[in-house]
């Protein structure tokens, strides 16, 4: 997952556990040279949605164990990861990063869909819990989206 990738380096550059935005942003697009700054905010933004930063007043925490990331050499991130994903597509990919394969995934959560009358952003969480992938933060979302309609 090239955003969780992303959001762990400039934490793992500083030898950090927060970061100020302003510092997060220098270290993507002045110190990487990866993003523009406006770019940078972006991707701070989409990684909160997705929860994988938290942001309490400027000061940007992870959500994750950034030392458990593994950054391959040369690693430069594409520009796709700052449009932000729907729901379902935030659910295939942890189901992805977690070992399924995208075709088994998309077929099991349509045939869930299918079986139980439910969405495809609910069928999706059955799926990905029923295959132990942790889920919790977009399940919630998930949720939110179900009460509000």
């Amino acid at each position: 997952m090239s955003l969780q990738i992303a959001v762990a380096v400039p934490f793992r550059q500083q030898g950090a556990r927060s970061l100020g935005e302003g510092e997060f942003v220098v270290a993507l697009s002045l110190d990487r040279e990866w993003f523009s700054p406006d770019q940078a905010k972006r991707l701070v933004d989409v990684a909160v949605g997705r929860g994988l930063l938290s942001n309490e007043d400027g000061d940007l925490t992870p959500a994750f164990d950034v030392d458990a990331v593994e950054i391959p050499e040369g690693f430069t991130p594409d520009t796709d990861i700052l449009r932000e994903q729907s729901t379902f597509e935030q659910l295939l990919d942890l189901m992805v990063t977690n070992g399924l394969s995208k075709q088994a995934a998309v077929a099991e959560t349509n045939e869930t869909q299918r079986r139980l009358g439910i969405t495809l952003e609910s069928a999706a969480v059955v799926v990905a819990r029923r295959n132990g992938v942790d889920c919790s933060g977009v399940a919630e979302t998930v949720r939110a989206e179900l009460e509000g309609t």
